[in-house]
């Protein structure tokens, strides 16, 4: 190394952050309060998502957008000691979550385990600073991987999500009496719980009735009084605690609570049930809220509706069952039309992004994890009704904690950073030829989401916009929701299947009986805590989901069909190996190798990031249509190849 060389490599900064690893490799040192650092992948060394380490800042200015470049150094501790994958050829362990980068070395016997076998691993110390390949050993095996029941444990155990509970447990939670607290008695209200057809809670739900002044309408929004069941510091809520969200797993459900202790506090059709109401009262011409209040209650369900039979009697409302009452389908009628009213003065002053997009899931039989389809869920009235009304709920909420200044939990959203609304809008324009103007400004994002085109880039479109967005997260103390244009928002309408709402409903009852109060402390190190939390349970629903997709795609592979099944997709993403496309019909990204393409003479164009072939006449370029059909599965690496037909 020359001297001058070895100045320069004193002068770097050095820092300790925490390492945050893309998908792709590359990842950021993250330090609080100070701008991220960008590492490429060839500088991470063997640091894992999560981990604490010390870097150096290599260039200061940085590339373009991307802010200073520094190189990882050392693991001063890591941020797990274990790791779920699958076992690959030469002892090597392919990780089943998409943000550990590299492979793990594994060490010791692998005495009755298969290649392609899900394993456990602890992870090794390597070196005294972590600084060597990263090793391990295996701890526990699940079965191969092509099983939808070892892959789903093997999502269960590298997320770390709880086991079921027993039915000890069930038998000791439905011993359960709730405690006592003044009611206001609300069962002659239409009262209605509108939920997914295979709904496993009822924590929510709405209410009409005449306003006490000529004009108006009184909505009630009643949430189940979960803290009326649950005490602080008991052992539910330590379960409760632990897991911090129900998980929806297809074909395994994890609840937050016990089946027993759920069902007993769920709002129940024709059943005196404890709730926490919110109760607004509304001009009926114009769907403005006047004023609101809070109160514990007692509240009868008289029906209960799901989604699909809502969104019929809507598009239909000659299409009700036989069941409603005449009385029953004017109030849902009712309710309609005034939460139509609410949803258009909320676009119009708080101006929410327009971000609609389309999940497929897999249906999954709980019983014999037999595969029985997909379903795609999206958007419709029926939904956005509920929606409306929880919005409001929640507002109502923050708006309380605020005015009465208690500690408490709020719903935050950053905007994003520009460098990255910058990267998008270029890769727009390059790549897919789409002007976004200056996405700076949130009221132009919204433009531009308004204004894109009907056509199928557009889902693709919108899935680089949400990831140039940080996630949602909970906080202690009230700030923007970007995505909803709210600066006063918190969540209270789920406390069931979410702890950070229950937290809500006890400060909220502490305030009502005076009693002692949550600090602001408490309540910021439960919000990082349930943000943590909650960022693991998406990731282990994708991963299930997306696991679960190529069994489907399995089921759908006759090899002795005439035609094999033909998916439209769209070109997202190209590199010089092949092309990113998404599926829309299956939810999903495949992969089209470059060798696949029907022209074989197919040459990148690293200036264009384009295909072509044939003197150019032939080219294949992002937001492109392709029709493609299956080539091959790869359960060990957990991805689909597809072929153009």
């Amino acid at each position: 190394m020359s001297k001058n060389r070895k100045n320069r490599v004193r002068h770097f900064t050095e820092i300790e952050g925490v390492f945050m690893a893309a998908p792709s490799g590359f990842g950021f040192v993250e330090r609080p309060g100070r701008e991220t650092v960008f590492i490429p992948a060839d500088k991470v060394r063997n640091a894992v998502s999560g981990d604490r380490v010390a870097a150096v800042i290599t260039d200061p200015e940085g590339r373009r957008n991307l802010g200073p470049v520094g190189e990882i150094r050392a693991v001063i501790s890591r941020s797990k000691r274990f790791i779920v994958g699958e076992l690959l050829p030469g002892r090597l362990l392919n990780p089943l979550d998409e943000h550990f980068n590299g492979k793990v070395k594994i060490t010791g016997s692998v005495r009755g385990v298969k290649v392609g076998d899900w394993i456990k691993v602890r992870l090794l110390d390597a070196g005294g600073k972590f600084t060597e390949a990263l090793k391990g050993e295996i701890v526990e095996k699940y079965g191969a991987a092509g099983s939808i029941a070892a892959d789903l444990q093997a999502v269960i155990a590298e997320f770390e999500l709880p086991e079921p509970y027993t039915e000890e447990d069930n038998q000791a939670a439905a011993k359960i009496i709730p405690k006592k607290i003044e009611r206001e008695n609300l069962e002659n209200l239409f009262a209605v719980t509108i939920d997914p057809e295979d709904a496993k809670d009822f924590d929510d739900a709405v209410s009409i009735a005449d306003g006490e002044k000529p004009g108006t309408v009184q909505l009630g929004v009643h949430i189940a009084d979960v803290a009326a069941w649950v005490t602080a510091g008991k052992k539910w809520d330590r379960k409760a605690a632990e897991r911090g969200f129900s998980s929806y797993l297809p074909g395994r459900f994890l609840p937050m609570l016990p089946g027993a202790l759920t069902a007993l506090i769920s709002l129940r059709q024709g059943v005196s049930c404890p709730a926490h109401s919110v109760l607004f009262t509304i001009r009926e011409s114009t769907g403005r809220i006047l004023s609101c209040r809070r109160v514990h209650s007692m509240v009868k369900i008289g029906l209960r509706l799901n989604y699909d039979e809502v969104q019929e009697f809507i598009d239909d409302p000659h299409s009700r069952p036989a069941a409603w009452s005449a009385e029953q389908r004017k109030n849902l009628r009712r309710l309609i039309q005034l939460t139509r009213k609410m949803r258009r003065n909320r676009e119009h002053s708080e101006q929410p992004l327009s971000i609609e997009t389309t999940e497929v899931r897999v249906l999954c039989s709980s019983e014999d994890l037999s595969l029985t389809g997909l379903k795609k869920n999206f958007s419709r009235e029926s939904e956005q009704l509920v929606e409306e009304c929880m919005l409001a709920a929640n507002s109502a909420v923050a708006e309380e904690l605020i005015a009465r200044k208690v500690a408490g939990l709020y719903r935050i959203h950053a905007a994003p950073q520009e460098a990255k609304m910058a990267d998008f809008s270029r890769m727009m324009q390059t790549e897919f030829h789409v002007a976004t103007g200056d996405l700076s400004e949130r009221d132009s994002c919204e433009r531009f989401l308004k204004n894109l085109p009907d056509d199928p880039r557009k889902p693709v479109i919108l899935s680089n916009f949400l990831r140039s967005l940080p996630r949602a997260v909970y906080a202690a103390e009230p700030s923007l929701h970007y995505g909803l244009g709210k600066t006063r928002y918190s969540h209270f309408t789920s406390p069931i299947r979410r702890y950070p709402d229950l937290l809500v409903h006890r400060q909220l009852w502490a305030l009502d009986t005076n009693t002692k109060l949550m600090s602001r402390d408490f309540l910021e190190e439960e919000a990082q805590r349930c943000s943590h939390l909650e960022e693991r349970n998406d990731n282990a629903y994708f991963a299930a989901n997306d696991r679960l997709k190529l069994h489907y795609l399995h089921q759908q592979d006759d090899p002795e069909a005439e035609m094999p099944p033909v998916y439209e997709a769209v070109i997202a993403r190209i590199i010089p190996a092949g092309m990113l496309c998404n599926i829309e019909e299956l939810g999903m990204f495949g992969f089209v190798p470059a060798e696949k393409l029907r022209r074989r003479d197919a040459q990148f164009n690293h200036r264009t990031r384009r295909f072509r072939a044939g003197r150019g006449h032939v080219q294949y370029k992002c937001g492109d249509i392709l029709y493609v059909t299956l080539d091959s599965l790869d359960f060990i690496r957990g991805r689909a190849v597809f072929r153009p037909v």
